[in-house]
């Protein structure tokens, strides 16, 4: 079977002010690249909204209220980035549940790809970052709950450390936070995860697939996960207007190959989430975002 696919139309249907920062089409945009080029439509899956119950699993109760209120003080609500809606919410609850059905296709079919997702800037009780809900936080606490014995791997390859998941976890044996992030870059103060590892401004390609497949060898040895929580963020890309690294397109590709391949080597199930990507030149940003897709089709096709 191909690699499932894990989409909703929603992930593109939110109303920011011109010129937002957020490239919030790249979405439906990348649907259609994956569509153009041959995805079928076996591989399509469509999530429904997780409710505010489900959320409480990694969220605190007061934060959620004042969530869906609109009642987080301005200062607050300034981190995260966004303009609040109940589009804004309906959306989250969507992308969220996105990824919790990415991680249990994952375990079935093996690997599987969600078009969304890496919201890793979500804490307990507050958001920051374009993040207010860390949907990989709630996968992957729904993985261990469900699943006596289940261990997860959040492998996180995204620019911007994954600090809401590092300080989510912090005393959950079952899961373990891995995140390789630049050292000068978004958040400045840093949580600690399981595995930090730190890349100067304009690291290139050669030290960082060395780096990314020695901290991945090492993180499986630790963790001896059963399903590996990828985020496949394209942030680290020269070509970021956020990012401050140096990998090529081509970089892109062999880290996406090299984690899927690892994974399918050690028998390892793997749910993948595009995360960030900051470019206003759209179509460069989904062709870095679609290395993923090549890498999936080349390992499991």
């Amino acid at each position: 079977m191909p690699v499932p696919f894990v989409y909703h139309s929603r992930y593109s249907q939110l109303d920011l002010p011109a010129r937002h920062r957020y490239p919030i089409q790249k979405y439906r945009m990348l649907k259609q690249w994956a569509d153009q080029h041959g995805a079928k439509s076996s591989q399509w899956f469509t999530p429904s909204p997780l409710n505010w119950q489900q959320v409480r699993s990694v969220h605190a109760q007061h934060y959620i209220d004042e969530l869906v209120n609109n009642r987080i003080e301005k200062s607050r609500w300034r981190r995260v980035g966004f303009p609040w809606s109940e589009q804004l919410l309906l959306r989250t609850l969507t992308s969220a549940a996105g990824t919790c059905q990415t991680a249990q296709l994952a375990l079935t079919e093996g690997c599987a790809i969600h078009f969304s997702g890496g919201y890793h800037h979500a804490h307990h009780d507050w958001g920051s970052g374009f993040c207010i809900v860390n949907d990989l936080a709630l996968a992957a606490q729904q993985i261990v709950d469900e699943n006596g014995s289940a261990r997860v791997l959040i492998f996180d390859t995204d620019v911007h450390q994954g600090d809401g998941t590092a300080t989510l976890f912090e005393n959950q044996p079952r899961v373990t936070t891995c995140s390789i992030h630049g050292e000068k870059n978004f958040p400045f103060t840093k949580s600690r995860s399981d595995i930090d590892i730190e890349l100067a401004k304009g690291t290139t390609d050669e030290h960082y697939l060395q780096v990314v497949e020695q901290t991945l060898d090492s993180a499986i040895k630790q963790s001896q996960p059963d399903l590996i929580l990828y985020d496949a963020g394209v942030d680290i890309y020269r070509q970021d207007e956020l990012g401050h690294l140096s990998i090529s397109l081509n970089g892109l590709y062999k880290r996406d190959h090299l984690v899927l391949n690892v994974a399918r080597r050690n028998n390892i199930s793997l749910a993948a989430v595009i995360g960030g990507g900051y470019q206003r030149n759209l179509e460069r940003l989904i062709r870095a975002h679609a290395q993923l897709l090549r890498a999936a089709y080349h390992i499991w096709n």
